[in-house]
């Protein structure tokens, strides 16, 4: 079975007075490694890896494989100048990393072509594999499956990561599909999107790259073991019943000012563990947050 399936959770990387908070964050990607997740990807946009400087990032980056007691480790290294991204990827590759996230960060819009180059760049300069990071709402870029195929067939691409697949569940198999027929048999398909978890699993991915799993693993360990065990009205029953915490995302603009806001509640973060001038929920938002959490049940 490929490295890339089952369910991978998207730790944050909680700052206190600006610095990261090592102690939080190792025991997070510990109670991961506790709960039985397939992967752990340190540094996403959920690991807020943009607002931290390179030598941070080195320094999460070792901290997540020397806690996750064998879990396997991929590293986030999207950076706006290639030759920050191979630095990246080479301070991963030293700190045991088992595979590597990328996205095409940008500040001036980017093409296909660049994006191309980019991969291809970082295929050629590095020995792990490369999970090609789909999340147009972040980065403003949106890839088309003609592009999915093209950098696919690079070397050492392993997984492509998309945002959420279609509600409608037919017109999701067929995406998926659709995207299947366009890459190699062996590169994995994950949906991101936590909202779409479910759908995308039964829809026919291969994966599910979850930040609800990165602070709150049992509830997506149900889904993604019920649809290893050929059970897909669990998994999406499951997920209905998380439909109060998927409506938070939407309203408050995605899920990082959420999920932030949950691991401070169940004293996982410090408060404020976001990096500014992401200043997080007000004092209202968080109540909302807590009385969600609380009322399914969602302790940690």
């Amino acid at each position: 079975m490929s490295l890339f399936t089952g369910l991978s959770a998207f730790p944050l990387t909680p700052l206190h007075d600006d610095t990261v908070d090592e102690r939080a964050f190792a025991g997070m990607v510990e109670r991961l490694a506790r709960a039985g997740v397939d992967s752990i990807t340190a540094l996403g946009s959920t690991g807020c890896a943009a607002y931290l400087s390179p030598i941070e990032r080195a320094r999460v980056a070792r901290l997540a494989v020397a806690h996750a007691e064998g879990t396997p480790v991929f590293v986030g290294i999207g950076a706006l100048r290639t030759s920050e991204v191979l630095a990246h990827a080479e301070s991963a590759e030293k700190a045991g990393a088992a595979g590597l996230l990328l996205a095409p960060m940008t500040y001036q819009p980017l093409t296909p072509d660049d994006v191309f180059g980019l991969y291809e760049t970082v295929s050629a300069h590095t020995g792990l594999p490369v999970i090609v990071y789909d999340n147009p709402g972040t980065t403003h870029f949106a890839f088309s499956t003609e592009l999915y195929g093209r950098i696919a067939e690079l070397p050492r691409i392993a997984s492509i990561k998309i945002p959420g697949v279609p509600r409608d569940p037919d017109t999701a198999r067929d995406h998926v599909t659709t995207i299947r027929a366009a890459i190699p048999a062996e590169v994995t398909i994950g949906v991101s999107g936590d909202a779409f978890g479910a759908a995308g699993l039964v829809a026919g991915c291969d994966a599910w790259y979850s930040v609800l799993a990165g602070t709150l693993p049992e509830p997506a360990l149900r889904i993604a073991r019920s649809m290893q065990e050929g059970v897909p009205d669990r998994a999406l029953s499951e997920s209905a019943r998380l439909a109060p915490l998927w409506d938070l995302f939407a309203e408050f603009g995605g899920s990082l000012r959420v999920i932030a806001a949950v691991a401070e509640h169940l004293g996982q973060a410090p408060s404020q563990c976001l990096p500014l001038p992401i200043r997080g929920l007000d004092d209202e938002q968080r109540r909302r947050v807590a009385t969600v959490v609380e009322d399914l049940r969602l302790t940690g």
